[in-house]
């Protein structure tokens, strides 16, 4: 399968995507150093990763994460360096994680290398770039705002019902990719039911009765994630996200952190912002397609 597995979507959405440069988080400012919560967060998405692949593989400074029903699939098939070295031992080379990419991910049509530490990333970035890959960045955002209340609920989604929907925003999005390709994006979301205790697909409808707007919602030992907000075409600039937005951060209260991820050149970030959402730490991400 080509690279096409794993474009983001247009509109407010966290799927993993094309792979664009890097550039500063606009109107965020600095990012804390890693702490506690940000260990916490990535510890999750770490768990969450391990939880839903097919299989894992351990790698210099990290894990792979892999599955043979999608191989083409970039976060279902990808690399996973978690954290600087610790103190006295030597640090995970750029060379070796290359060379881990390579032998991990033999067969697949992409080299995708996620890298959870902020300092690190940067580092590697110049040897992945001389080596051919793209390099993106994502900013963590916490939930920093007090929970809405008196919202109304959003829509508990089975796979029977989004699944269609899925199929329809990623052929709309990728009209030149073929149908069995636009499968594997739609069916691949029920891998994700594994990554957690608690996982639930959320979505609003507009007055058609069409899901407008859908989500997921992760939830593991009081941790929280919000993923894969997605508004459909047709529903955009009507406030759909906004209420989807504020049923999830109703429905996860209690949790600590509730979080999400966000590419950090493009917009969403910024209307996460105004939902209450503050910029935690930065993550690195590396395509070779």
């Amino acid at each position: 399968m080509s690279d096409a597995l794993s474009p983001r979507l247009p509109g407010l959405t966290a799927e993993q995507g094309p792979i664009a440069e890097q550039g500063p988080i606009a109107e965020q400012g600095p990012i804390a150093e890693q702490g506690p919560e940000l260990a916490r967060v990535l510890a999750f998405t770490h768990a969450f990763a391990r939880r839903k692949a097919g299989r894992v593989v351990e790698v210099p400074g990290g894990f792979a994460v892999l599955n043979d029903r999608y191989p083409g699939s970039h976060d279902d098939n990808r690399l996973v360096v978690v954290a600087p070295a610790p103190d006295g031992a030597a640090p995970v080379r750029a060379g070796e994680v290359l060379r881990a990419a390579d032998e991990v991910l033999a067969g697949r049509g992409h080299r995708y290398v996620c890298v959870d530490d902020d300092a690190l990333g940067a580092a590697l970035a110049p040897a992945f770039t001389a080596a051919g890959y793209d390099h993106e960045s994502n900013v963590i955002m916490v939930f920093r705002g007090a929970p809405p209340a008196d919202v109304p609920p959003a829509e508990d989604l089975t796979l029977e019902e989004l699944l269609p929907v899925v199929r329809h925003d990623w052929r709309e999005a990728l009209p030149s990719v073929s149908g069995d390709a636009v499968d594997q994006l739609a069916r691949r979301v029920a891998e994700r039911l594994r990554g957690a205790d608690v996982v639930r697909f959320r979505g609003v409808r507009a007055e058609s009765g069409e899901i407008a707007a859908r989500a997921e919602l992760y939830v593991q030992d009081g941790v929280a994630q919000i993923e894969s907000v997605h508004t459909g075409t047709r529903h955009r600039g009507r406030g759909h996200a906004r209420t989807l937005m504020r049923a999830l951060l109703a429905e996860a209260a209690g949790c600590e952190p509730i979080f999400l991820l966000a590419a950090e050149e493009d917009w969403p970030k910024d209307f996460y912002a105004r939902l209450g959402f503050t910029a935690v730490g930065r993550t690195h991400a590396f395509l070779r397609a």
